[in-house]
């Protein structure tokens, strides 16, 4: 049986609008096993984001516990919890938010540096990891010369040089056309296979299928755990 590597306890997050508490998290229980594909759903405005946000460690709960390998993330300082983004957690965004003035494997660098990687090893690591996500014919072009695809392709790579415990993706065919799209998760289901931990956020049905569990948020609580292949057999029933 797989360790669980993520537990939530009745996780609460509240933002202050004003005079006003709004309640973006109003009690999450959830466990995530090593080597699970989770999809979050939702409609806008029901805590997808907040929740990606409090998992990646770049935000706090206001109450309740968030467990990652063990650590209670909920009580760590910030310089501990930096460290922990560094060491547990790949990030692949909408966006790509890759830095235009610096190359493919310049951007893929990045997370390396923050581990105090020396320059040579950390070259050697970003420019494998380009070849792995096909970009090793793009190592020294800027984002600007890059299609949607190959960007994010590149932010993938990124994600996954220091060998995170969990890849956290927030919407990451977001901004791609199909044929992309089609691409970018065909890289996440031969990571999924390879054994690695994926949460990711979507609002694409087709695209939340790719996960084998889909965990539907509604007003800041969980409506819907379910499996996929639990899904798709009621579909077809």
């Amino acid at each position: 049986m797989k360790d669980c590597i993520i537990k939530l306890e009745r996780l609460k997050k509240n933002y202050r609008m004003g005079l006003v508490d709004i309640q973006a998290l109003r009690g999450i229980d959830l466990e995530i096993n090593e080597g699970e594909f989770i999809s979050i759903m939702g409609p806008s405005g029901c805590g997808k984001s907040t929740l990606l946000n409090v998992l990646g460690c770049l935000d706090r709960p206001t109450e309740g516990k968030y467990y990652l390998n063990k650590y209670d993330i909920s009580v760590l300082d910030d310089d501990t919890l930096s460290d922990m983004r560094c060491n547990y957690l790949g990030f692949v965004f909408q966006s790509y938010n890759l830095i235009p003035q610096l190359s493919v494997v310049e951007n893929i660098e990045i997370p390396l540096y923050y581990q105090g990687v020396s320059p040579n090893e950390s070259r050697k690591r970003a420019t494998e990891m380009a070849s792995r996500v096909g970009l090793g014919d793009r190592l020294y072009h800027k984002p600007t010369e890059l299609s949607g695809g190959q960007q994010q392709r590149a932010g993938i790579a990124r994600a996954l040089v220091n060998d995170p415990l969990v890849i956290l993706a927030d919407e990451p065919t977001g901004n791609l056309d199909s044929k992309s799209g089609q691409e970018i998760m065909n890289i996440f289901s031969e990571l999924h296979k390879q054994g690695k931990t994926i949460i990711m956020v979507t609002h694409d049905e087709h695209i939340a299928k790719y996960g084998e569990r889909i965990v539907r948020l509604k007003d800041g609580v969980i409506e819907i755990d379910e499996s996929v292949q639990t899904k798709i057999k009621q579909e077809t029933n």
